[in-house]
């Protein structure tokens, strides 16, 4: 067969055409790319006795783009359940169960949800960045910022 690039330039119209089959309208580039890849994939994989390569070409770029809108749903479902259930209830939780003398009201919504999963659940900071949807380093980083915001605004409780 061709050169791929050669290939990639003849194909073009059909990602654009299955981008806007597929009614997708934001992240255009991201799936464009996924598009040259699955043709790229298509492209190694496809044998010219097994027939037209355009058909296959096809269901190989559908097939991948599919697989990500999938993927995106379920991150997206994922993110809303964790939001809406845990966080709501991360002020009071944090309030309640940390220590009086522990400044707390210096911090943000966010920063008091990070504190209670951290040292009142015991969520992981792998199983935190992972719900976040951030780097494990993210995360070090956003645990070293509330202990040390959290240092600066509370007294410590033995000296007097």
């Amino acid at each position: 067969m061709k050169d791929f690039e050669e290939v990639a330039v003849q194909y073009a119209p059909m990602i654009s055409a299955l981008i806007r089959k597929l009614h997708i309208y934001r992240d255009y580039d991201t799936f464009r790319q996924i598009g040259n890849i699955a043709l790229w994939q298509a492209w190694q994989r496809f044998e010219d006795s097994k027939g037209n390569f355009t058909p296959f070409a096809y269901r190989s770029i559908q097939g991948a783009m599919l697989d990500e809108l999938k993927r995106e749903a379920k991150r997206n479902d994922r993110g809303s359940c964790t939001d809406n259930g845990v966080r709501e209830k991360a002020e009071e939780t944090v309030i309640e169960e940390l220590p009086e003398w522990l400044e707390v009201n210096q911090l943000t919504a966010h920063e008091k949800w990070l504190l209670d999963a951290l040292f009142v659940k015991g969520f992981s900071l792998p199983e935190l960045a992972e719900l976040e949807k951030i780097s494990l380093a993210g995360m070090k980083k956003r645990r070293e910022r509330l202990l040390k915001k959290l240092k600066v605004t509370t007294p410590h409780p033995f000296k007097k």
